[in-house]
């Protein structure tokens, strides 16, 4: 084909997800004529298979559970959830899967949008098969950004595509409550079906290899998260997985697991949250020198480290810095701004807090997992801070013992956790677990990427009574084991 068949931009972007879309909005805000290439949905999978529907699966359980637990609430709320009218919500909260809006706002901001599955083909080109079966070739004057996320990671189990699993798209779309539930994995998405399903009223077996939920957060928030599960029916089975799984067929249509320590499991459905992995493997980077399948390392730019030229970007959870949504799109803000920026040949801002550099990926990632309780953490935890051998304070404080945590719950169970460099005295990391304290994280969030001095964070007053009192109470627990004497020291 000519290259005067060759539809020509500024930028192309491949994945119209969150990322993309974000990417796609500042370079055309820039002047760059700009096309963005999607398969599926536009809006991707946060919009309608991950964050969104999970949480509106997860809000009315973690509203229900608060009200029973309140004085003179509780004594009103008779019956379970009405799990039909829950599902109603969740798929009105996705639009009933349909992009429409999405559409209007491309077109808002004037970029224009492929459908079709998008693969590399060369340096700056990109070929789209589109639904019609027509094959549409773009060229990049400037960049390609590669903004296709993720999906997920399925576990070697034999008997597994006769078993037809579940993913997260399954377990955030399904149309009825299954009788029996079994989930493999002890992640954010594994504890946070687990909770809405058990909540609806499926019966949920919960398996893990390993030996507690959610390992990359502080352990004291897992064990809450465990406890709040078993009370609320959840059958927890740590330290051993799945080693096979039969779909029974016919009317029963059940799954028959079988776990590593002998045990035999009868479930309805079965979800695998067992990772994820890049969506790399149809994307053409054969055809640039790269492994298909693989995770796209970038620079602080977002620029393909592996690749010539400054012409491809990796933007998202494609490029395995932090897979999460709003990380994302921190990323894309940044790509966007690099790729104008070399579009006009002007320098870079690559300092440690530049506007062209993500350093808040390594630093201060926020995230909150939105179990009973809620967990909220930003930057490093007790076990980050061991393995990369650094010095810290760890300051804990019971929430429960704060006077806005009382007035949000009377029974209010909750613990918070900042960890403190002790020579540069800013916060290096801060974790909370409890009802509401997700609005916790973005002040934690600021103290840490603000590197905000201790002693000017004591100026920082929380309102009373409001949960963010607890702030206080971590720095005046801070200043104690301060001044408190050390072993050794007369008393």
């Amino acid at each position: 084909m000519s290259d005067k068949e060759v539809r020509t931009y500024d930028v192309v972007v491949v994945g119209a997800g969150p990322v993309g879309e974000n990417v796609a909005d500042r370079t055309r805000a820039a002047g760059l004529s700009t096309v963005i290439v999607e398969s599926e949905l536009v809006g991707g999978e946060c919009s309608y298979w991950a964050c969104e529907p999970s949480k509106a699966l997860l809000r009315p359980a973690l509203l229900y559970r608060e009200a029973a637990r309140f004085p003179g609430v509780g004594e009103a709320v008779t019956g379970p959830l009405d799990a039909a009218a829950v599902l109603k919500h969740r798929d009105r909260m996705v639009a009933d899967w349909d992009d429409r809006d999405q559409l209007d706002w491309l077109a808002s901001v004037d970029v224009e949008l492929i459908r079709g599955h998008g693969r590399l083909e060369g340096p700056r080109r990109v070929t789209v098969e589109t639904r019609e079966g027509e094959t549409v070739r773009l060229a990049a004057r400037y960049a390609v950004a590669v903004c296709t996320g993720t999906s997920a990671a399925l576990p070697p189990l034999p008997g597994l595509d006769a078993a037809r699993p579940w993913t997260s798209r399954e377990a955030t779309s399904a149309r009825e409550v299954p009788d029996r539930l079994a989930i493999l994995g002890a992640g954010v998405v594994a504890t946070e079906m687990a909770a809405a399903w058990q909540a609806l009223g499926a019966r949920v077996t919960l398996i893990a290899r390993e030996s507690r939920l959610l390992g990359r957060v502080e352990a004291f928030a897992a064990d809450l998260v465990a406890e709040q599960l078993r009370a609320a029916g959840v059958d927890l089975r740590f330290g051993t997985t799945i080693t096979a799984a039969e779909r029974a067929g016919g009317p029963d249509d059940s799954i028959h697991l079988t776990l590593a320590d002998g045990t035999r499991l009868v479930a309805d459905e079965l979800l695998l949250a067992t990772g994820r992995a890049p969506r790399t493997d149809d994307l053409g980077l054969d055809t640039i020198g790269l492994t298909p399948g693989q995770w796209l390392t970038t620079d602080d730019t977002f620029t393909v480290t592996a690749v010539d030229g400054e012409w491809l970007y990796a933007v998202g959870d494609v490029n395995h810095r932090a897979l999460l949504t709003h990380q994302g799109k921190y990323q894309a803000r940044i790509a966007g701004a690099v790729i104008a920026a070399r579009a006009r040949g002007l320098a870079l801002d690559t300092g440690r807090w530049g506007r062209h550099a993500g350093t808040a990926d390594l630093e201060a990632v926020p995230q909150v997992v939105f179990t009973d309780p809620e967990i909220a953490a930003v930057g490093l935890t007790t076990e980050d801070a061991a393995r990369a051998g650094r010095d810290v304070d760890v300051v804990d404080y019971d929430i429960g013992r704060v006077a806005g945590a009382i007035q949000h719950d009377p029974g209010y169970r909750g613990r918070a956790r900042v960890l403190i460099d002790p020579d540069r005295r800013v916060i290096v990391g801060a974790s909370f677990a409890g009802p509401g304290v997700a609005e916790l994280l973005h002040s934690a969030t600021i103290a840490i990427a603000g590197e905000v001095p201790l002693d000017r964070l004591w100026h920082a007053v929380p309102s009373f009574p409001t949960i963010s009192e607890v702030w206080l109470r971590l720095l005046e627990t801070y200043r104690d084991q301060q001044n408190s004497p050390t072993e050794g020291e007369a008393r």
